[in-house]
């Protein structure tokens, strides 16, 4: 008997229970009828609409104990094995609102955090979504230590696997191969989404990548160097965060106004070159001011880092008032430590106030699995036909955003092709006023995240705009960001929206009318 017929014979009001009977039945057969290679289904569980799932078995180090799910799913958890030494932990959240499209999730720093909160938000709008934990579980990357599986589930494997295994599960869970494939992540899932696109450019239709961690050995080291320009808390002109407040007002007294409006956003920082000598006192030294040792500090921290043959080895801090940033601190930077630690130095008890130009140059070389993520050949990209949307906040800080600029003009230059060109395939937007992934004094809510939607429509979302973009083979111009007042989206007023422009484009003020109305802006 057909569904329809057994509708009518127990009646409308038991439609809602027969369905859920239904769709409970169909997850729980998943588990038999999966068969991946060098897998363990651990469970399959059918998840209704509304559920504050409990997330008990997730390291505590991940931060999230539990995810409300807005759509029933279908709910399947894996342990893959991916070398003799090595495996992954994985799970596919199946909508039963499904719209034939599959998509995987990234991870962040040295994380192995299954990103549930990103597949939350796609599998709500109707993606078969999947997420893994990088090969290990937890943000410390201690299990990298001497374990070559494991470093090369992080450096790719993890992902690559996920995809794989995930694009399996989702045709044995709806009887029919997904219609198009997509990828979301930021930072180190940044990298990873360009990791795929360099190395398994037929992984995915689109690609969306945001802040991405590349260059990845250089970044680290970079990261790891500001102990060097800050000195340590108490140590001589160590500089109060309470005095880097001071320094990100004084960035934008002297910059804020190069876009035409005074709004505490730098529309492009690149066009700011901050003078600390400004803030300088003739007096003794307090919190509002420098003294002359202080300001070298400071121009030093805005400076790139070169090489002892002056070869840039990672670009600037962008000056803004996203500088409340932990290399500010005096502090070792954690990634940075266990990434010398663990994989470039296998010596744990490395000192990182040591830090010095021979372990940039030992970190460059030992480039472990390619984990770099520098390749500026993306025509297998392009000639598979796969779109990549990259974007980066200007206030970013953690990864430089003009590492983001710095890639794509690497990626021209080395498939001799113009922006008109690359951008049939590939295209990067600078976020003024974001920070890192998420918020900052901008228009910073462009539905990269859950907790940033507006809505999914192209024009507001990064995530839709790369859906248009492959299924209808409209190119996004520009992404419409927005800012809410305090910040939050449940004070339900928006304070202003501004069309952020794609590289090499930059917004400008027209000259009149409102700045918070984003007609009133321009990409030159």
């Amino acid at each position: 008997m057909n569904f329809s017929k057994l509708v009518g014979m127990l009646g409308v009001a038991l439609v809602p229970q027969v369905y859920c009977s239904q769709q409970q039945a169909h997850c729980n057969s998943l588990k038999e009828k999966l068969h991946v290679a060098n897998a363990t289904v651990w469970f399959t569980e059918y998840v209704p609409s509304g559920t504050n799932l409990s997330l008990s078995e997730n390291d505590p180090s991940c931060a999230l104990a539990s995810q409300v799910i807005e759509v029933d799913i279908c709910r399947v958890a894996l342990l893959v094995g991916t070398s003799v030494t090595s495996n992954i932990s994985m799970e596919a959240w199946l909508p039963f609102n499904w719209t034939g499209r599959f998509l995987s999730t990234g991870n962040g720093g040295l994380g192995g955090c299954i990103d549930y909160a990103a597949m939350a938000y796609t599998a709500h709008y109707g993606f078969a979504s999947v997420g893994a934990n990088n090969g290990h579980n937890g943000t410390s990357g201690a299990l990298l230590y001497k374990n070559p599986g494991a470093l090369e589930d992080f450096a790719y494997r993890s992902l690559h696997t996920g995809v794989v295994v995930g694009k399996q599960v989702t045709k044995a869970f709806y009887d029919k191969a997904h219609t198009k494939s997509y990828y979301l992540g930021c930072s180190t899932g940044g990298r990873q989404g360009f990791k795929e696109a360099q190395d398994f450019p037929n992984d995915f239709d689109g690609i969306v990548a945001g802040s991405p961690a590349l260059n990845w050995n250089n970044l680290v080291s970079w990261a790891a160097r500001f102990i060097n320009i800050t000195g340590v808390p108490g140590s001589p002109d160590f500089i109060p965060l309470e005095t880097w407040q001071v320094i990100g007002q004084a960035v934008l007294h002297q910059c804020d106004a190069l876009d035409g409006v005074i709004d505490c956003i730098i529309e492009n920082t690149n066009l700011c070159q901050y003078r600390p000598e400004a803030l300088i006192c003739a007096s003794s030294q307090t919190h509002s001011c420098l003294t002359g040792a202080q300001a070298k500090k400071v121009r030093d921290f805005f400076s790139p880092l070169y090489g002892p043959n002056n070869t840039l080895i990672f670009p600037r801090v962008q000056p803004g008032m996203g500088m409340m940033t932990p290399y500010v601190t005096g502090l070792p930077f954690a990634i940075s430590t266990q990434w010398f630690q663990y994989v470039v130095h296998e010596d744990p008890s490395w000192n990182p106030t040591t830090i010095s130009f021979e372990d940039f140059a030992k970190a460059t070389l030992l480039d472990p699995f390619q984990i770099s993520t520098w390749k500026g050949d993306l025509s297998g990209a392009m000639n598979s036909g796969t779109k990549i949307l990259s974007y980066h906040g200007e206030e970013d800080i953690l990864i430089s955003p003009e590492s983001s600029t710095r890639y794509y003009d690497h990626v021209s230059r080395t498939m001799g092709l113009q922006s008109g060109t690359l951008d049939s395939f590939y295209r990067l937007f600078i976020i003024s006023g974001m920070n890192h992934c998420v918020g900052g004094t901008g228009a910073s809510f462009i539905g990269n995240m859950g907790r940033t939607v507006v809505d999914f429509t192209p024009e507001k979302n990064v995530l839709a705009a790369m859906v248009r973009w492959v299924e209808n083979g409209t190119a996004p111009d520009t992404i419409l960001g927005t800012a809410y007042v305090n910040g939050t989206k449940a004070s339900g007023q928006i304070a202003f929206q501004r069309n952020h422009c794609r590289y090499p484009f930059r917004n400008v003020y027209r000259g009149e009318g409102d700045p918070d109305l984003p007609e009133n802006w321009k990409c030159i």
